[in-house]
């Protein structure tokens, strides 16, 4: 393990950029697809598995580069992603998307994983964030690693899963060719389990977080720009939530991709005249709000380059209104019912499956009609929802979100 005995003051932090890494250029990115998968937990889980079969059943799937993801985002990343090498390509269309990548995420919403890591973990039984690492190898992922992942290029995209170091306060970027922080360095080809990368990614404070890997043991790779690597930022690396730092995982798609496709699964906050004044709700909502505000602030940041030309792609969300992007064909999607989708609870906790489908139906509505309003107008409109009888709204005698 490199070291230098450099220690840089507060302000020098503070003061720092955000860097590129080895290998992304300072110049606007010239061509690449970039997908972003937010944060949101089961909610944001199911309705990014409807924009990725979407996007699948439009050639769209197989001609990105890059696929950033945070939190519950990452979740649906880490699927796609051990399953690429797997997906039987006709064309540019995966043909067995279903059993390889809609399965296993459903198999997982049927599970309530937060709870029991809360449990174990306040039991002394493993940290909490480890109980959760745990159920996503259980359920999902098995000992595969970062290495597991395809290979960039001609084999599929880079995947990345971002979550935030609570050491250095900046992004920490997990994919199979390195996994780095700009300001500590950088360990190539690294070994990590996927379980554990998505389970920082997804570590949301305060309930899941932080998820604390031992690096001692690692090479690591010191380049210009790198001025913590003293002390215990090399030895180990202490992560919470990719959203604490970038909720729509954008940053790391960004800076290599002229096309942004940005999904998100985010909520909101709803507004309240008498919030509670104990300290863990108190918490939990201001949390709300700073997760808010990071949004908003990508939000405007990607429409502001489409609009001027900086970049190509589309901006879906969760609480988008369909009627916006004025397809006289787009799938009916009623604001009302979209709205109680958004509300669904931030938990990893199990849905049942009438709602699962709603949330999956949804986000490939949006995804196709954000898609062809704005990135292939050629685009055939879709015949159905994924589940026709579920469609968006609630059926007779069922709960709504």
């Amino acid at each position: 393990m490199e070291a230098t005995p450099n220690r840089p003051t507060e302000t020098a932090m503070a003061d720092s950029p955000a860097r590129l890494l080895p290998g992304e250029a300072d110049a606007p990115p010239s061509g690449g697809v970039g997908l972003c998968l937010s944060g949101g937990g089961y909610r944001a889980m199911l309705f990014h598995l409807g924009a990725l079969w979407r996007l699948n059943e439009a050639s769209w799937l197989r001609r990105l580069d890059r696929v950033s993801s945070v939190s519950g985002g990452s979740v649906s990343a880490g699927v796609l992603a051990l399953a690429w090498d797997r997906l039987g390509f006709e064309g540019d269309v995966a043909t067995n998307f279903i059993e390889a990548v809609v399965e296993p995420v459903r198999n997982l919403a049927d599970h309530t994983i937060d709870i029991s890591a809360v449990l174990r973990g306040t039991l002394g039984l493993g940290s909490i964030a480890e109980r959760a690492a745990a159920a996503y190898r259980e359920h999902l992922f098995g000992r595969a690693t970062l290495q597991d992942l395809p290979a960039e290029g001609d084999s599929g995209p880079r995947f990345v899963f971002n979550a935030t170091s609570v050491q250095s306060g900046g992004l920490w970027r997990f994919s199979r060719t390195y996994m780095a922080d700009w300001r500590v360095g950088r360990i190539a080809d690294p070994t990590i389990e996927l379980a554990s990368a998505v389970a920082a990614s997804a570590a949301f404070p305060p309930v899941l977080s932080p998820l604390t890997l031992d690096l001692s043991e690692e090479k690591w790779i010191t380049e210009p720009g790198n001025h913590l690597t003293d002390g215990d930022y090399r030895r180990r690396a202490v992560l919470s939530d990719g959203g604490v730092y970038d909720n729509l995982g954008l940053e790391a798609a960004w800076k290599r991709c002229h096309t942004i496709l940005i999904s998100d699964g985010g909520g909101a906050l709803a507004f309240d005249d008498d919030p509670n004044n104990d300290w863990p709700r108190h918490l939990f909502r201001v949390l709300g709000m700073i997760d808010g505000q990071v949004r908003a602030l990508r939000k405007r940041q990607a429409i502001a380059a489409y609009e001027n030309g900086d970049r190509d792609g589309a901006y879906w969300g969760i609480r988008t209104q369909i009627g916006d992007y004025r397809l006289p064909d787009a799938l009916p999607a009623p604001p009302a019912a979209t709205l109680a989708l958004a509300q669904v609870p931030t938990r990893l906790a199990a849905l049942e499956h009438p709602l699962q489908e709603r949330l999956i139906n949804w986000g490939y509505a949006v995804c196709d009609a954000a898609m062809r309003a704005h990135v292939d107008p050629a685009l055939p409109a879709p015949g159905a929802f994924p589940y026709p009888r579920a469609g968006i709204e609630p059926g007779e005698g069922e709960d709504g979100a």
